[in-house]
Formats: C-alpha cells, sequence, structure tokens
C-alpha cells in the first residue's frame, strides 16, 4: 500500500494516472510496491521474466545490452516521469528480458503488478497513450545510437556525447566508453587528443568543456 507522500509524488511524475476512477486508484495503490534500491543495483539482467512495470519517483536506470567479451552498450536512460520500453515489450509478448537495467543514482520505484499494468493498458486510454507514446520516442532514440554506431566514428559519438552533457562533466573515462559502447583505453587516448587541441580539461573524474563549438563541429562532420 502507498502512502500519501508516495502516492501524491506519483501522480505528480504520472499526470495520466490523476485521472483514474477512484476505485482504480485504490486497487492500483493496493498492488503496487515501493522500493529504494542503490546505485549499482542490477534491477533486471537478460533471460530474467519481467516481474513488474516501473515508474520512477527520483534518480535513474541505464539500460544497456552487454556483449560476452564484457563490453556494454547503453540503449537508454529511464528518469522520473518515464518508464521502461524493454519491460513493457516484455509484459505485453510475456518474454524474458533482452537486455539489462542498472540504477545509475540511487532511485524511489512505484513497481505496477504484471496484472495492473494489463488492466490499465487495456481500460485506461491516457495510460495506454502513455506507453504508446513512450515506444515511438524510445524507437526515435534507438534508430539514432544504430545509426551513430553504423556510421559515425568513435571520436565524432565521443563529442557528441560531451557537449550534449552539463559542463563540467562529473565522470569517469570507463562510464564514458560504457554509454559508447567502447573500451576505457580508447575513448582515454580520445580525450587525451581533445585536451591537446584545447577542446577540454582534464581532471581526476571530471572533464571541463574549454571549446564547444569544436566539439560540436567534429561531432557533425
Amino acid at each position: 500500500m502507498l502512502d500519501s507522500d508516495t502516492q501524491a509524488l506519483l501522480l505528480q511524475h504520472y499526470p495520466m494516472l490523476q485521472s483514474l476512477p477512484a476505485s482504480q486508484l485504490v486497487d492500483l495503490q493496493a498492488g503496487a510496491m515501493f522500493m529504494c534500491l542503490p546505485a549499482g543495483t542490477v534491477v533486471f539482467d537478460e533471460n530474467q521474466p519481467c516481474q513488474g512495470f516501473p515508474l520512477l519517483l527520483s534518480g535513474n536506470i541505464r539500460v544497456i545490452k552487454a556483449a560476452a567479451n564484457g563490453r556494454e552498450l547503453q540503449l537508454y536512460r529511464v528518469e522520473p516521469g518515464e518508464s521502461c520500453i524493454l519491460t513493457s515489450s516484455c509484459l505485453l509478448g510475456h518474454a524474458s528480458y533482452h537486455a539489462r537495467g542498472v540504477v545509475e543514482q540511487d532511485v524511489e520505484i512505484v513497481a505496477l503488478p504484471p496484472a495492473i499494468f494489463r488492466a490499465l493498458l487495456s481500460k485506461h486510454e491516457p495510460f495506454r497513450d502513455y506507453i504508446f507514446s513512450l515506444f515511438s520516442e524510445r524507437l526515435t532514440d534507438l534508430m539514432q545510437l544504430v545509426s551513430a554506431v553504423a556510421f559515425q566514428k568513435l571520436d565524432q559519438r565521443l563529442a557528441a556525447l560531451l557537449v550534449a552533457k552539463p559542463n563540467p562533466i562529473n565522470t569517469t573515462h570507463q562510464a564514458l566508453a560504457d554509454e559508447l559502447g567502447s573500451v576505457r583505453e580508447i575513448v582515454s587516448r580520445l580525450l587525451k587528443n581533445f585536451a591537446e587541441q584545447g577542446w577540454v580539461k582534464l581532471g581526476r573524474e571530471q572533464i571541463e568543456i574549454v571549446d564547444a563549438p569544436a566539439l560540436r563541429k567534429l561531432s557533425t562532420m
């Protein structure tokens, strides 16, 4: 059972639930589970069955595809007010996961049981519209990712990633490599080259963007 504060936060982040009939909202509160998960927690993994539909109240989750050699490619992030299309797909198709979800920043989650998710999808049009619009947005993101991996060089992708982040960037070379589906040594070499050209300044787990226009120009070449 969700407490009143959690319910208020849930309706704030997911306003399509505000139009639920009172009886259905009570059922949702009674059946949903509230969880707090620390950074690094594996929320779901490949070949695992889907146990519920996550609605994030705080923090974020990285959804990644891992290769047998340990390399990872980030597919997308899930932020508060969003949810995971892979989970939606697994619930709708009664299938297991084909990727891994890892908590990046400590999260608070309201997890809807599969039965409540399917009831909302079939009976509540605003929720159904939300799910389908999320599919559309994520599909666009994934198509852009495929295009970048297939047609852009790694230095272009790294430049685009850097200028898309708040400056200065507090991260590690390994974290950037994970986002790009590359390895730390190559990313470190590219960052060193960027620094030598005066585009960035490198510090301990921090990167300061000095010449954003130059990075943007490289990312679009």
